[in-house]
Formats: C-alpha cells, sequence, structure tokens
C-alpha cells in the first residue's frame, strides 16, 4: 500500500485512552530530563561539587539513553510491552526519589543512569508500541500525540522546576517529576493493553536495517535535525542578547512562543506524517532552514523574531514525529530495532550539536551556532527530496503488525 492509500480512521475510546497514557510518559521522561538545567546552581552547591560536576548528570542521562536505546530491544526479547513500559516508568520514580533525597554525589549520578536508561528504552519502543495500538498507516498521528508529551514538557518542565525550586528548594523539583512519573505509571496500568510481542530483536537484524537505503536516510536527517536543533536552540539566548540586543525580559516571551510552538507542530505533524510523508518531512526542515536564515538577518525587528521564533518551534516539534514515521515505515518489520537505532542517533546528534555549538560560539561567535542549525536544515530538506518515501506498509509485514487487542 502506498501512502496515499492512507485513511483517517476512526480510533475507540480505548485506542485513545491507551495512546495518551504514553503521552504522559513522554512527558514524565522530559520532565525528569530536564530539572537539573533548571536548579543547577544550588543543586551544586548543596553537594558540594561545580556546576560543570553537577552537570555531569544531564550528559550521563543522554549517554545512558544512548547506550539503552539498542540494547533494551536486544534485552526484553518477547516480553509484553506493557509490562517493560511499566517497568521503565518505576525507574523514572526511583531516579526521581534517588535525587531528591541523596546526599552522595555518586548516588544522584547512578540515578541519572536509571533515567537514561528510562528514556531509551521508552523512545525506542515507542514506535512499534503506537503502531500496535493504532496500526501502521496511522502512526504518523499515534507518534504526534505520544510527542506532544516531550513538546509540553519542554515548555511546561524549566519554568515550573525553577519556581519549585525557588519556592520549596531544588529537590521538591525531582519530588515533583517523581510525581509525573507516578501519574504515568497508573494511567499506562489502567489503560494500556497487554502489547505482546510480535518478534524479538536480534543484534544481526540490527546490523541488517543499516543496509536498507530508507533507513539511513532516516538516521542521517535525524543526526542533521537533532544535532542542529540542538547547536542552535542551546546559543539561541546569547545570540538574543548579543546581536538583537534583547534583555532578559524580551527574551522569555520570544523562548515561550517557540516552546507553544513546538507543541502545536507536534500537534498537527502527525496529519502529514499519514498522508504526505515525503512532502511534509522535507517542509519541515526547509521551515526550519528558513526561519533560522530569518533569525539571522532580522534579529533587529522583536516582531520578525517573534514570527521566525514560532515557525522555528513548529518545525522543531513537527521533526520527531516526521523522523519516527519514516523510520518506522522504512523497517515496519523491525520497528524495534529501527527505534532503538534512531534514538541512538538522536542521543549522538545532541552530543556532536552541542560540542560544535561550543566550539562555533568561541571562535566565530554568537551567530555561528544558528548557521550550523540552517545548514543542517537545508541539507537534510535536499536529502529528503532526492529520496522516495517508505511505503505505508509492505505486504511481508502486515500480518505482524495488527493491533493490540
Amino acid at each position: 500500500m502506498s501512502e496515499s492509500g492512507s485513511q483517517n480512521s476512526t480510533w475507540s475510546r480505548s485506542t485513545w485512552l491507551s495512546v495518551v497514557s504514553l503521552t504522559f510518559g513522554s512527558f514524565a521522561l522530559i520532565s525528569s530530563e530536564l530539572p537539573p538545567m533548571a536548579v543547577l546552581t544550588p543543586m551544586a552547591a548543596d553537594f558540594g561539587v561545580t556546576e560543570g560536576a553537577a552537570g555531569q548528570a544531564v550528559t550521563l542521562t543522554a549517554l545512558f539513553a544512548g547506550i539503552a536505546a539498542p540494547t533494551v530491544a536486544l534485552i526484553i526479547g518477547r516480553l509484553d510491552r506493557k509490562l517493560i513500559n511499566l517497568v521503565l516508568c518505576v525507574l523514572v520514580i526511583v531516579s526521581n526519589i534517588a535525587v531528591a533525597f541523596t546526599s552522595d554525589y555518586f548516588v544522584l549520578l547512578a540515578a541519572r543512569m536509571l533515567l537514561g536508561i528510562a528514556i531509551g528504552g521508552f523512545f525506542a519502543l515507542a514506535g512499534a508500541t503506537v503502531v500496535r495500538l493504532v496500526t501502521m498507516e496511522d502512526m504518523g498521528k499515534g507518534m504526534s500525540i505520544v510527542f506532544m508529551g516531550l513538546s509540553a514538557g519542554l515548555v511546561v518542565a524549566p519554568a515550573l522546576s525553577t519556581l519549585i525550586g525557588e519556592a520549596l528548594g531544588w529537590r521538591a523539583a525531582f519530588i515533583a517529576a517523581a510525581g509525573s512519573g507516578l501519574l504515568a505509571l497508573l494511567l499506562q496500568a489502567i489503560c494500556l493493553p497487554s502489547v505482546p510481542a510480535s518478534s524479538a530483536t536480534s543484534l544481526s537484524s540490527l546490523v541488517g536495517l543499516l543496509r536498507r537505503q530508507q533507513v539511513r536516510v532516516g538516521l542521517a536527517v535525524g543526526l542533521l535535525f537533532f544535532g542542529g536543533e540542538v547547536c542552535g536552540f542551546t546559543f539561541m539566548r546569547p545570540y538574543l542578547e548579543t546581536n538583537g540586543r534583547l534583555d532578559a525580559t524580551a527574551i522569555a516571551p520570544v523562548l515561550l512562543m517557540l516552546g507553544l510552538a513546538s507543541l502545536l507542530g507536534s500537534a498537527i505533524a502527525g496529519v502529514f506524517a499519514d498522508r504526505v510523508l515525503r512532502e511534509g518531512f522535507g517542509a519541515t526542515f526547509l521551515v526550519l532552514g528558513i526561519a533560522t536564515i530569518g533569525l539571522l538577518t532580522l534579529s533587529n525587528s522583536y516582531v520578525a523574531v517573534l514570527a521566525f521564533a514560532a515557525a522555528w518551534g513548529m518545525a522543531i516539534g513537527a521533526g520527531p514525529v516526521m523522523t519516527q514515521t519514516w523510520m518506522g515505515r522504512a523497517a515496519p518489520d523491525q520497528l524495534e530495532g529501527v527505534g532503538g537505532l534512531f534514538l541512538a542517533v538522536i542521543q549522538f546528534g545532541v552530543t556532536l550539536g552541542a560540542i560544535a555549538g561550543g566550539i562555533a560560539v568561541d571562535i566565530f561567535g554568537t551567530s555561528a551556532p544558528l548557521y550550523v542549525t540552517a545548514t543542517c536544515a537545508i541539507l537534510a530538506a535536499i536529502l529528503i527530496a532526492t529520496q522516495r518515501a517508505p511505503d505505508v506498509i509492505s505486504q511481508t509485514s502486515a500480518s505482524a503488525l495488527a493491533p493490540a487487542e
């Protein structure tokens, strides 16, 4: 079946609840990953370490997420994916509680490693789980709803963690994050049906995925997107301060606009991913490139900055949905394996983007990371334009992708 044959099917109430329970899972994960960035200074002081050392709590989380992503599917075999998701929620809760109550720096790091495993496992399995709930034809719609939790967390978590940390102390921010994990655990326990594995992932199947051209294209685009986006976003505030001459009061609405637009981008991306994947995929990165160039050339106009920040946010909200859907259609028979590879590439891209941004700023100034973002986005759009979109579903794998009851 080609992508043009995708239909806008109607979901049952139980299907909606099961997908939304995964949305709360993605929200809990991002809400647990971000607090150290918001409370880094008091957290470092409490542990008696430098801010750089405390920042390793973020680095280790990303590192272990990247390691866990391709390996979790190898380890879990044919275990029910509902059980795996519940275990991952428990890891989120345990990690946050351990951070909130420990006074030992190494326990802090170990707890953040657990969170990394939960992040890697959840997002590696998310695509396959969604397809089992809603079918491949609605994968884009399902993933857009799941990723809305991630986008909402990006908007809410940093500000909320800062407010909680100021009012109740930095440890309270992690207790709140544990509460979000508990909510996700309860919702998935109640709403998520049994999701038996259709097959187990092997090391040879992971290697085999790299031989598929459309999988390689998806991984390359993912590397360009996440590396470029992180490179620019990390240094967005310094750029607006230096080149846009904006103070913190003026920058806050820009970042809020960007965050809200990313939520909207996640919400609408599924429609395009299911109906016009190749065109929507390419347009996403073209918009990101144009918006970044706009920020670089019109930073002296506050209205223009707000408009381009909104376009930037929509693109970075839509990008993960589009990329995950492309990867799923490129390997419908190996959804968990390709999901693990995809998340490993994300983490590598995030690390590479942050390093490249830091080097670019030090050598060329605060505008340099945005040039990297624009270049990566345009290269991704060109790469997609040269490819044929994967089919919605292959005939050989159709029987393996029946929705879970």
